[in-house]
């Protein structure tokens, strides 16, 4: 078992983020969790990658928010709640976030040596080569500043970034959000192709159709917790997820 999570609880002061959640992810699966805005499915991310562990030390600091997180996320068979996010990623759990930070006035090489740079990697130059052949766009790219990229290219620029981490479990928060259907399509194909070359993933999500066909499991996720569950083909041909989000 890559990822286990059980009854994880969130709260922020009195207002409940997830209710006993619990999933799993198993060894070289492509899982979803799959929600309508609000759902808490970045919250779930966070307790996962271990920004929520840092938000919660740095706001009992300085008398803010008190975060309360409850319940265990088990990775390879450890309880990893109370680790910090840099051991985790040095464990091999790395979060691509929703709007990840970017050096937007460096050009696309720059950016993942950079990243491979913080991240420690050995060999940088073939992290890049292998983060090319994935996003063939952003070679063609390689040399424009990155705040001059496309919402998508910006997209495909933060997977490479995150990928230089070399992880074992890599974890996308809601990756297709804001792009074109083309694009989305582009997105879900390099995820097959991550897939495909043994990284684990777990990606959220609020757009369904591109992702049902091709992950191995999905959860759904509403108001804080666990509505359904199924392999992707069930949960297409599941009434409330035509529903709900397809419309049909």
């Amino acid at each position: 078992m890559m990822l286990e999570v059980k009854n994880l609880m969130v709260f922020y002061e009195n207002a409940l983020a997830l209710n006993d959640f619990s999933f799993h992810v198993l060894e070289g699966e492509f899982v979803s969790v799959l929600g309508p805005n609000s759902a808490g499915k970045t919250t779930m991310m966070n307790s996962i990658s271990g920004l929520l562990e840092e938000m919660r030390v740095r706001e009992a600091r300085r008398g803010g928010v008190r975060i309360t997180v409850l319940g265990e996320i088990l990775y390879k068979g450890d309880n990893i709640l109370g680790v910090k996010p840099k051991n985790r990623v040095k464990r091999g759990i790395v979060l691509a976030r929703e709007r990840h930070p970017i050096f937007r006035e460096s050009d696309v090489v720059e950016n993942l040596k950079i990243a491979g740079y913080l991240h420690g990697s050995g060999s940088v130059r073939q992290d890049i080569h292998s983060v090319f052949e994935l996003f063939p766009t952003l070679e063609r790219f390689k040399n424009r500043k990155a705040g001059f990229l496309s919402g998508g290219e910006q997209q495909m620029l933060m997977i490479g970034m995150v990928l230089t981490a070399r992880p074992h479990l890599l974890l996308l928060d809601e990756p297709l959000l804001g792009l074109s259907p083309m694009l989305q399509r582009n997105l879900v194909e390099a995820m097959k192709h991550i897939n495909h070359k043994g990284i684990t993933q777990l990606v959220t999500e609020q757009f369904a159709r591109p992702l049902l066909p091709f992950i191995d499991r999905g959860y759904i996720l509403e108001n804080g917790m666990h509505t359904l569950s199924g392999t992707g083909q069930e949960l297409m041909d599941n009434p409330e997820v035509k529903s709900a989000y397809f419309g049909i």
